[in-house]
This record gives structure tokens, sequence and C-alpha cells, in this order.
């Protein structure tokens, strides 16, 4: 039995279109095109971080690109709500994007020395074991629902990762440090509420298939 929002429950009750109820978006809605730009564009972030291996990846291409990224992450959420729809292929897009953008930019600021491998390997460690259990827990059709926070734990380590590649910050390695461990801790912190929702909503969903 999947425990959903309640709004996912009304838009499965209702007509689509019926007022107050989010309609469905297609691959092509204008908030999915936004983040299929920051999957396709990624590569490239991570290509001008390699390619600025003298600077140890700090370039001022890749901080305005950076940022034009991040600036996709909140516009496509915007534009999903202002048009009042909902996506599977968004829900799913979405945060693979913004791991996709975070770890790969991370793993490229390693690759040139710019950061300790430990940590982003701690900040991985947490991406990945998160979203494999929730996905275990969607395949038994339980669903455990995003958090505000996850998208305020994303800022954080956009931010770790823009000052990483501002070439007037290139020598400031404590500074940097302390800010990659801050998205660490910020990040582990969100994981733990992650999995004590799931307990919550596991045990929620018991209680109603017992009763």
């Amino acid at each position: 039995m999947s425990v959903s929002s309640v709004p996912d429950r009304q838009a499965r009750s209702a007509p689509q279109g019926s007022p107050g109820v989010p309609s469905r978006a297609s691959l092509l809605h204008p908030a999915n095109l936004l983040t299929l730009a920051r999957l396709l564009f990624a590569p490239l972030l991570f290509l001008l971080i390699l390619q600025a291996d003298d600077t140890r990846g700090a370039s001022w291409a890749a901080f305005g690109l950076g940022v034009a990224l991040a600036g996709t992450d909140y516009f496509d959420g915007r534009v999903a709500r202002r048009s009042g729809v909902t996506s599977r292929s968004g829900a799913f897009l979405d945060p693979l994007a913004d791991k996709v953008v975070v770890l790969g930019a991370a793993y490229c600021l390693v690759a040139v020395e710019r950061y300790w491998w430990v940590p982003v390997t701690l900040l991985a460690f947490r991406e990945l074991g998160i979203t494999a259990w929730r996905a275990r827990w969607a395949g038994e059709g339980v669903s455990i629902p995003a958090r505000r926070s996850a998208k305020y734990k994303t800022f954080v380590q956009g931010v770790a990762l823009a000052m990483a590649v501002m070439p007037s910050l290139k020598d400031a390695d404590t500074v940097l440090a302390v800010a990659l461990w801050v998205a660490v801790a910020f990040t582990t912190i969100t994981g733990v509420q992650y999995l004590l929702d799931g307990r919550s909503v596991r045990a929620q969903a018991r209680s109603q298939a017992a009763s």
C-alpha cells in the first residue's frame, strides 16, 4: 500500500484540469526542459574545471556556467508550480540533475587537487545511498516525500562548489575546506532526516494495511 501526499491523492481521484488539481506534464514541458538543460550542460562544466588545471579548477567560465546551471534548478521549480503541473519525469530528473552536477563537479575538483577526496566521497555516499534507499521503498509502494531541506542542501553544496571555482578564492584553501565540510554536515543531517521519515512512513503504511 502506498502512502502519498494529499495533492497526489486528489490528482488521482479527480479529473485532470479540475480546480485545485494539478495536471500531468510531459517530458517536453518547459520545467522539464530546464532540468534537461542542466544535465546536458553539466559535462561542459566538468570540462572547464578540468581544463583549468593550472588554477586548480578555478575560472570565471566555470563559475558563470555553474551559476547558470544553479539558475535552472531554481526556475524549473517555479515554472512547474506556476503552471500547476505534476510530472513523474520531472520528479525523477530534477534530483538526478542535482546529483550529476554536484558530484561530477566535486570529483573534477578532486582531480585537479582543489578538494580532498574524503569529504567528496562522504557526499557521494549519502546522495547515492539515500537515492537507493528511497528507490527500494518506492518499489514496495511506499513513497518517501521530498523535504524542503533537500533544496537547501543542494543550495549549500552549490555555494561550496561556486566558491571552489572562483579565481579570486583560488588560494583560500582553508575557507574552501570549511565550506565543503559545512556542505557535508548539512548533507548528512538531511540524510538522517530522510531515514527517520522513511521509518515513520513505513510504520504508517503498515498501520493502514493492518486496519
